[in-house]
């Protein structure tokens, strides 16, 4: 019977000791990992909960172990962190609660560059950080409060705008240049597309300009080689003929002069002329007095 009783009980006591690990565990606490205990006093822990974790660098080294209100020190907060056993605080470390965009509070530890250590159980500086929300509370609300009126100034003076009908008269303008354009692109469209023949019409002008100046070359060469300076000489002498011919004929006193300006030689051509004319009509008449035929 006695060993009945004893067995129930050590079965108890160990369902205990596993209830106990594992409300532990649930916690975050592992009992089995030894931690040492700091206290910290805060005026506001943020929203912050049991087994929230305290970390360092972003890294977990503990958790909140208890929060208590300090009856003895109204308007204060004390809070203990369960650390590992390995990490030494520093003198004038704090412990900054911090409160992410989700509302979860946390400690960060901010070691200092001290060489002197904090004892098991000692008080570290408790800071409390508004977080990001509440920081955009006080320094972007009043920002935003600022710029409102000239939001709305500036939405009345865009509505002023849009309806002037001015605007509508230049975006109407600004359709009619657009369709400018369009058409123009499409005739400068059609144009290019010409482009190739009109390219070959100039290839082949240029080929009979390459033609026709090789044939002034050909030229060119042709009367470099003639004897210009025999042809000049001879022009030269014939103008100087002509120009002696011509002196002569004005002169009354040369034989060519005299011919063109005698008068009794042209009186005497005149009479001649007028009695060969005399002659003629005479042997029209009377042929019989100048032919005499006879007959055998």
């Amino acid at each position: 019977m006695k060993k009945k009783e004893i067995t129930i009980g050590i079965c108890v006591i160990l369902a205990l000791c596993f209830l106990f690990v594992g409300i532990e565990y649930l916690k975050g606490i592992n009992v089995f990992k030894p931690s040492n205990y700091y206290e910290v006093s805060y005026t506001d822990v943020n929203g912050l909960a049991l087994s929230a974790p305290v970390t360092l660098n972003g890294y977990k080294v503990g958790q909140v172990n208890s929060i208590e209100y300090e009856y003895d020190n109204p308007g204060h907060i004390k809070v203990e962190l369960s650390l590992e056993k390995a990490l030494k605080i520093p003198t004038g470390s704090e412990a900054i609660i911090v409160t992410d965009m989700l509302g979860t509070a946390t400690v960060e530890l901010k070691l200092s560059a001290s060489d002197d250590f904090h004892n098991v159980g000692d008080k570290l500086i408790g800071k409390t950080d508004k977080g990001l929300m509440a920081n955009l509370s006080t320094d972007l609300m009043p920002t935003v409060a600022n710029i409102i009126p000239k939001v709305d100034s500036l939405l009345t003076a865009i509505n002023t705008l849009v309806a002037d009908p001015a605007l509508r008269n230049s975006v109407q303008r600004l359709d009619g240049i657009t369709s400018n354009l369009e058409m123009t692109m499409t005739q400068l469209n059609r144009s290019v597309k010409t482009l190739p023949g009109i390219m070959s019409n100039v290839d082949s002008t240029t080929g009979n300009l390459n033609k026709i100046t090789g044939n002034l070359a050909t030229v060119s060469d042709e009367v470099a080689q003639m004897p210009l300076d025999s042809t000049m000489n001879n022009l030269k002498a014939t103008t100087d003929n002509l120009r002696k011919l011509t002196d002569d004929l004005n002169n009354p006193n040369s034989t060519l002069g005299l011919l063109m300006n005698d008068p009794a030689l042209y009186n005497n051509l005149n009479s001649t002329v007028g009695s060969l004319d005399s002659l003629f009509i005479d042997i029209k008449k009377n042929p019989k007095r100048y032919i005499n035929i006879k007959l055998l």
